[in-house]
């Protein structure tokens, strides 16, 4: 294939949290546009998976090869900061450079079984109902997760004066997303995406989030929840690879952007052909 229908080729590529849901769809969107794609995760067809689900990091990198990329999966728990830095340490023996980062890490669910999580509380259950241990693995898996990945890759970024950072999140400028765990901790994270993006703005780096609709992920299927769902992982996948390939990127950084508006920008469509709409959660 010529490069125009590869514009990633060439392009070094790290998708954080891509065992499964959206940081899978992102990682084979990537490797559609020709990309060396690091895949990584916690959930391994040699070793423990989490919440004993049957995806691996390992099966997402062969999708990634299926799809015309060249996949590399890493086993990596992302709240770990030795493990994180080792990944990227390792990363950058191998490939020289990291030319994209994906932080698509989400702990905020495991557990969740469509109704109820381990605690017995159910999302969007009143505040004062929550035991608040909740919050705190949302923000270790989301928040804390976000920085530890950053702050690994920022350096060699700033060094070649270029480089995208995505993370996944939700746009909370529509209001309450419902469930006050979930809207504090992607807050922070598009606060932090926009504390970073400034910090990395004049060393010629950007960073940005990523706001999907309601995803069909593996998760979402399983819970019987398929019907409620607007796209699939492909779609947020198709607008990490537009924005890797812009070289104009730089003129969203610090924002969160959400994917049905990147698909009318760039002109990509979901995995059917479909464009679906801008997806905000039901008041």
């Amino acid at each position: 294939m010529s490069g125009e229908l590869l514009p990633l080729a060439g392009q070094v590529c790290l998708v954080a949290g891509a065992s499964r849901g959206l940081g899978r769809g992102i990682a084979r969107a990537l490797g559609e546009a020709g990309a060396t794609v690091i895949v990584t995760g916690r959930s391994s067809e040699v070793g423990p998976r989490t919440d004993q689900r049957q995806e691996t990091f390992e099966d997402a990198a062969r999708e990634v090869e299926a799809a015309g990329g060249k996949g590399h999966p890493y086993r990596c728990d992302h709240t770990n900061e030795r493990e994180v830095d080792g990944l990227v340490s390792w990363a950058l023996r191998r490939f020289g450079r990291l030319d994209c980062v994906v932080d698509a890490v989400w702990g905020g669910n495991e557990g969740y079984d469509g109704e109820r999580y381990p605690d017995g509380s159910a999302f969007g259950a009143p505040f004062w109902r929550r035991p608040v241990a909740r919050l705190g693995q949302n923000f270790e898996t989301g928040v804390y997760a976000q920085l530890l990945l950053a702050r690994a890759v920022a350096p060699t970024m700033v060094q070649m004066r270029k480089g995208l950072m995505v993370t996944v999140s939700f746009d909370t400028q529509g209001g309450y997303l419902g469930d006050v765990f979930y809207d504090l901790a992607k807050a922070t994270m598009n606060r932090l995406t926009l504390a970073m993006g400034a910090e990395l703005e004049p060393f010629g780096v950007t960073a940005l989030g990523l706001s999907p609709g309601h995803v069909l992920t593996e998760r979402v299927r399983d819970a019987g929840m398929a019907g409620q769902t607007t796209e699939t992982p492909l779609y947020a996948g198709r607008a990490v690879a537009a924005l890797a390939a812009d070289p104009d990127v730089a003129r969203h950084n610090g924002q969160v952007l959400r994917v049905a508006d990147l698909a009318r920008v760039y002109g990509f469509t979901d995995r059917d052909g479909s464009q679906p709409a801008p997806f905000t959660i039901p008041a």
